[in-house]
């Protein structure tokens, strides 16, 4: 025979050699002279499989692989099948087949064994008759010991070990109903050090003819992905648990109960003493010690006997202690005790040091409670029940449950101080300072009018909103003092908070008119003796729109003089801006205006006082207002001094409010768009094209976040909003996530009941990100989020 012939020989009933082929002469190298008379065990390699041992007592037929010793001492696989006979005598003889497998059986038998994934074959009655390398590992036992038991089954054959009992069934059924049944498990296997998840294939092997010869066991490790679920749904579980009141201890024992509940066996939360008295807490630790007070404790065991300062009780933590080190730094640090670590933590304390020992306290986590860059305060993790020490994923779970309840707790705080102080009516009325936008670069000035009236009702803001956007707005007020003021606050108000909800300018002026109408009900209701007539309130206002994205503004104006655009070039020019009526008439309409304003624009918004002066008339005013801005490159700040210099007098008649903003536009490589099909497959590539752009701008590090983020409001677009659909995210001061549809219904967000099956994507959207919200467009409406970026990435 060639090498892939078969070799055929006789054993009888006693194991002895009998007869021998000359193909197995060829294939083992024995003559028959060498091998009649011997027994056939002696020319094995390795042990008989338990499985061919099994046959060998029942008489019954046996097919499989075995190792045999070659003449030369080399090792031969062969597939060897033994066939009983029975002779004359009642005696069981046996014929025996073999052949060399090919080379193709050669590589899955290695492949087989070298793969990292345990594999495990049973035969028709559930027993192991072969198992690879891995499965050895996992199970902590050689494939010889595996072999002839059922799935979890112990060495000794007596029991199932713990965490199987449900394996040994699906095993049963997959033998029974020739289908595959996929397994999830959680459970500590014999070979390994700690229970892991793993998702389990049990998949049916058939002959030719479609019979059940076996089974195929395919186990794959997912602890990450299982601890990564519990780890999301502990995060969504947070956000309904933590915050739920406006007080800041209450938080702070809700944060330690979420702890307990989830990571570790005994939490407290310090937070620093001015925090709880309302105060303004500092950006970041100074040199000198911090006064904390413990404000929440919460232990596995009753009455925390780990405690060794009692709540309400003020303290500080030693220099260079770990608690004293995450403070300085901001990031959450974990330790495993041991004879370095261990008086690091009970440094000048000799109760500490006394509950670490008595408790068994072997592994702690010191993590700051920062919020809007303050810090607020520290929890203290630790377990000691808990045999396994903290992980990385661990550390990284109690700093994100830290940041929320840190922000709950700066809320709360935000809240108690702003009871504590009496309102203010000031000329902090008006921004001191715009704040910094990637949009436009702004310079402004105020100056009151000379009379003894003092302060008006002139004002201006500069309001970031969704995407990267930013409005600006100029108004005035009828008249003087404090009424005028009052007025004006109240309006400055209302113009954010309705710019908050991403109003269209015509609808925001359209809102704002009806607050001035009842402004005036009210004012006229009062019977103050100024009150004055109806009508007596009035207000002009402009309200513009700028996109660094597309590089358009829309605008629209209530009785106000109408804005001017300073060209790149240098050339200044009035927009041509619809005129709508001031603010308290009522009953009519505004117009939106929209405007392409190259890069480098300067867009100028003002009050009347300023083109209005005794010495020319308005539209000399506005002629030299326009002959004042022309000029190519000139700071904003020159600017703004020349416009006051050569327009005012000393002494100027009334109020005047001047704004000026250069545009910028975001660079097309921070900006990535996508159109998203109506498709709910769509999702899982809306996330994996989210992380790709994420990796393309080396932002890494909130990808997790965004890819929920990113899917949540996909899938809700795709759900329930209409086509043509459009994924957006932006990279400016923040992360900005925008999906677009032509639906306009706004969202609104719930809580949903604990058997609810939807209902809590855009809760989760709220509690990952910085901010969301939703705007309409003219062609539906689209709903955005924001999230913080790393210090060290953050654009300026």
């Amino acid at each position: 025979m060639g090498q892939h012939g078969v070799a055929s020989a006789a054993v009888d009933a006693k194991g002895v050699v009998i007869a021998w082929s000359a193909d197995a002469r060829r294939v083992l190298g024995y003559e028959p002279g060498d091998v009649l008379g011997r027994r056939a065990a002696e020319l094995l390699a390795d042990v008989l499989p338990a499985s061919a041992r099994s046959c060998l007592a029942e008489r019954s037929e046996w097919r499989g692989p075995v190792r045999v010793r070659h003449q030369d001492g080399h090792g031969v696989h062969l597939e060897l099948e033994a066939h009983p006979l029975v002779d004359s005598a009642g005696e069981v003889q046996w014929f025996l087949t073999a052949t060399v497998p090919e080379p193709a059986v050669r590589l899955r038998r290695w492949a087989l064994d070298q793969l990292p994934v345990p594999i495990a074959l049973f035969d028709h009655d559930g027993l192991a008759v072969s198992a690879n390398s891995a499965m050895e590992r996992v199970m902590g036992r050689p494939e010889e010991d595996l072999l002839g038991r059922r799935v979890g089954e112990s060495a000794d054959g007596r029991r199932r070990l713990r965490g199987f009992e449900g394996l040994d069934d699906a095993v049963q059924r997959v033998l029974r109903t020739g289908e595959s049944v996929p397994y999830e498990a959680w459970l500590r296997a014999p070979g390994e050090s700690r229970e892991h998840a793993w998702l389990v294939s049990l998949s049916p092997l058939k002959d030719g003819m479609g019979a059940v010869r076996g089974m195929c066991l395919a186990a794959m490790d997912s602890t990450e992905q299982f601890l990564a679920r519990r780890r999301l749904s502990m995060l969504n579980e947070s956000g309904n648990r933590i915050g739920s009141t406006l007080d800041v201890a209450r938080t702070a024992e809700e944060l330690a109960e979420v702890y307990t509940d989830y990571l570790a066996d005994f939490a407290v939360v310090d937070l620093l003493d001015s925090v709880l008295a309302g105060e303004e807490a500092v950006p970041s630790p100074s040199g000198d010690l911090l006064v904390f007070r413990r404000t929440a404790e919460r232990s596995v065991l009753e009455g925390c006997p780990e405690a060794v300062i009692a709540v309400g009780s003020r303290h500080t933590y030693d220099e260079d202690s770990p608690p004293d080190r995450a403070l300085a730094t901001g990031r959450a640090l974990m330790y495993v005790l041991d004879d370095t670590t261990r008086p690091l933590w009970a440094a000048g304390s000799p109760e500490r040091a006394r509950s670490i020992e008595t408790h068994g306290i072997h592994s702690l986590m010191a993590v700051p409670l920062r919020a809007r860059g303050i810090t607020l305060g520290l929890a203290v993790l630790a377990r000691h029940r808990t045999p396994e020490p903290f992980t990385k994923d661990d550390l990284l779970l109690a700093e994100e449950l830290a940041a929320r309840a840190a922000v709950c707790v700066d809320n709360a705080r935000r809240y108690t101080r702003e009871r504590a102080i009496a309102l203010e009516l000031q000329r902090s009325l008006l921004p001191h300072r715009a704040p910094r936008q990637a949009a436009v670069e702004v310079a402004s000035r105020y100056r009151p009018a000379s009379s003894r009236a003092g302060i008006g009702g002139d004002w201006f803001d500069v309001i970031p909103l969704s995407g990267a956007r930013v409005g600006l707005v100029v108004g005035d007020v009828v008249g003087h003092g404090v009424q005028a003021s009052a007025t004006m606050g109240r309006l400055r108000t209302a113009v954010r908070t309705l710019a908050d909800v991403d109003l269209a300018p015509e609808e925001l002026l359209t809102r704002l008119d009806d607050i001035v109408l009842r402004l005036d009900a009210e004012t006229t209701a009062d019977g103050a003796e100024d009150a004055g007539s109806p009508g007596e309130i009035g207000a002009t206002c402009l309200y513009a729109v700028y996109d660094p994205v597309t590089r358009r503004c829309s605008m629209a104006r209530a009785g106000h003089p109408p804005p001017a655009l300073v060209s790149p070039g240098g050339e200044a020019v009035f927009l041509d801006l619809p005129t709508g009526p001031p603010l308290g008439v009522g009953g009519l309409p505004f117009e939106t205006a929209e405007f392409d304003l190259p890069e480098n624009s300067v867009l100028a918004l003002y009050t009347d006082g300023l083109v209005q002066a005794p010495d020319h008339d308005l539209d000399g005013g506005l002629a030299l207002l326009r002959q004042t801005l022309g000029g190519v490159g000139r700071p904003l700040e020159e600017m703004c001094d020349g416009v006051l210099g050569r327009l005012l007098t000393d002494r100027p008649a009334d109020d005047v409010a001047l704004l000026l903003a250069r545009t910028h536009a975001l660079d097309a490589e921070r900006v990535a768009t996508w159109d998203v099909p109506a498709d709910p497959e769509f999702v899982a590539r809306a996330r994996k094209l989210a992380c790709e752009q994420l990796a393309a701008w080396q932002l890494e590090d909130v990808a997790f976040v965004t890819e929920l983020i990113v899917s949540e409001l996909v899938t809700n677009a795709i759900r329930y909003g209409g086509s043509p659909i459009q994924l957006r995210l932006i990279r400016d001061s923040t992360l900005i996530c925008e999906v677009s549809d032509s639906s306009g219904t706004a969202p609104h967000m719930r809580r949903a009941r604990a058997f609810d099956e939807g209902g809590r994507g855009l809760l989760l959207v709220a509690q990952l990100s910085q901010r969301w919200g939703s705007r309409h467009t003219r062609t539906g409406k689209t709903i955005w989020a924001e999230q913080a970026l790393p210090d060290e990435v953050r654009t300026p």
